[in-house]
């Protein structure tokens, strides 16, 4: 039987065919797009390639890469100490005739050897002053000491050798030779290059010093007590008769503080106004011989502390006299730095020779001292205080008497027989003066020192979170009070300096 061909079959075969060669059509235009379409891509810049911007005056090289990075802004710094200024004290030199006597050399005076072993010290710090408890009258009067003090002119140059920067030269004796004897006291201290504080030539010159130290400005006051007052303002000093003119000593009476305050209160304003960034007031007050302060002290003190005075030395006892951290009553930021008393710097008051005096204190002095810093936002701060006591060795040397004012630093001690050529009399001697003053000022001494330390520890802690945490403090008006009469300023936690 014969088999016959599907119709169906092949009238699809040439269908299928076409489709194929379609298919193969499309698939070679799909690649031959693509190829085409990778040719005409840009391509991709490359770290060195620039984005062409829109012409807006800028050059291609000022226009910022495709791939730069913002640079990291550098950390913020916190304010830091741009200067330091460190102030020393010293108390009496209460020039008594055979102190004077010891000091002559070939018809005149030479007082270098009462300073000799403390000019390192008292050179070491930025300003140095003393209160100088004598006049420089001139021939027209003796030279003597108690009751009415004139000293030759030669013991300026002395101190100047010794590395003092300021005489203080209102105190009870300073009208000992009229005032006369003040005028000349003044021309010659000033004379000679070194600052007073505390008396006048005239009514007319300021009553206050503002003193520059490493660009640290400190107003400085001075004050004596007075014994009487005229109606038209002339001052009786140690029962003398009142002064010719009135207006060349600082004086208070104590029957009339009121008085005293309203005088301070101006001479700070004035001080401020002339840039005083810190203050310190020195008083000659007290009771002689008493080792505490009194209440008059105490009252005086505390008023001076309430008006934002920094620190306050005190002298006239002729005995060291403690030293304390006086809280304001006004302020509860304020506090207020004191020695009530510097005892003797030189003198011939010695153990016997004051019948109603039974120990030696009146052989002991202090070199007190205070430090100030600026920070770089302007702000000044007292910063530390100290104490190193002193103790007056009248002794023989080489068939003559000799006074001098020996250094007690106590890192020292098992040098200080060598230092000073002592005998181990006076070696004891030394050591028991270093225990009388430390007994007297060590308790209010380091309370100051620790809380200077942890205000400035506050402090930094306070300007390294300003720096870095900015934020925190955008909106916050609290006020800090820093040392001095400076403005408050925006701070928030940090505790205030003293």
């Amino acid at each position: 039987m014969s088999r016959k061909s599907n119709p169906r079959h092949s009238s699809a075969t040439p269908i299928l065919v076409v489709l194929i060669i379609l298919m193969i059509a499309a698939t070679a235009l799909v690649i031959w797009m693509c190829i085409d379409l990778v040719n005409k891509t840009p391509s991709v810049s490359t770290p060195e390639s620039t984005v062409q911007l829109p012409d807006s005056g800028t050059t291609p090289s000022q226009a910022p890469t495709e791939t730069q990075v913002p640079a990291t802004a550098p950390a913020p710094e916190p304010e830091t100490v741009v200067a330091t200024a460190s102030i020393a004290t010293m108390g009496d030199l209460l020039m008594h005739k055979p102190v004077i006597d010891t000091c002559a050399v070939d018809g005149g005076y030479n007082f270098d050897s009462i300073f000799q072993y403390l000019k390192d010290y008292t050179s070491a710090y930025d300003f140095a002053a003393a209160n100088l408890e004598t006049t420089l009258g001139g021939p027209d009067y003796p030279i003597q000491g108690n009751p009415h003090f004139n000293c030759p002119d030669s013991i300026v140059d002395s101190v100047i050798n010794a590395g003092y920067d300021m005489l203080l030269t209102a105190n009870n004796h300073c009208g000992d030779t009229t005032a006369s004897g003040i005028l000349r006291t003044l021309e010659q201290v000033r004379g000679k290059g070194l600052k007073t504080l505390g008396t006048m030539l005239n009514d007319e010159e300021k009553k206050y010093e503002v003193v520059d130290v490493n660009g640290i400005k400190i107003g400085m006051l001075c004050y004596t007590y007075a014994t009487g007052v005229t109606s038209d303002g002339r001052p009786q000093l140690n029962g003398n008769a009142a002064l010719s003119q009135a207006g060349i000593v600082n004086c208070f009476m104590e029957n009339n503080l009121e008085k005293f305050y309203s005088e301070v209160e101006q001479h700070l304003a004035d001080m401020k106004a002339d840039g005083a960034e810190a203050t310190m007031v020195f008083l000659h007050w007290g009771v002689e011989y008493q080792l505490q302060e009194n209440n008059t002290q105490r009252t005086m003190a505390q008023k001076l502390c309430d008006m934002g005075v920094d620190v306050i030395v005190g002298g006239h006892p002729h005995v060291v006299e403690p030293v304390d951290l006086l809280q304001s009553s006004v302020d509860p930021d304020h506090k207020t730095v004191i020695i009530y008393s510097l005892g003797n710097a030189v003198s011939n008051q010695r153990l016997g020779n004051i019948s109603y005096v039974s120990t030696a204190h009146t052989e002991d002095g202090a070199l007190f001292s205070v430090t100030f810093e600026k920070y770089s936002d302007g702000k000044v701060y007292l910063v530390g205080t100290d104490v190193l006591p002193t103790w007056v060795n009248m002794h023989s040397n080489n068939g003559s008497r000799e006074y001098n004012i020996l250094p007690l630093d106590i890192s020292k001690e098992d040098q200080w027989t060598q230092m000073f050529n002592l005998t181990d009399y006076n070696f004891s001697s030394a050591q028991a003066s270093y225990k009388r003053t430390m007994d007297i000022v060590g308790e209010g001494l380091k309370e100051c020192q620790d809380y200077l330390a942890q205000a400035k520890t506050d402090r930094e802690a306070y300007y390294l979170d300003l720096a870095t945490n900015p934020e925190k403090y955008e909106s916050a008006e609290p006020t800090l009070s820093v040392v001095g009469t400076t403005q408050a300023v925006e701070e928030t936690t940090l505790p205030a300096a003293a």
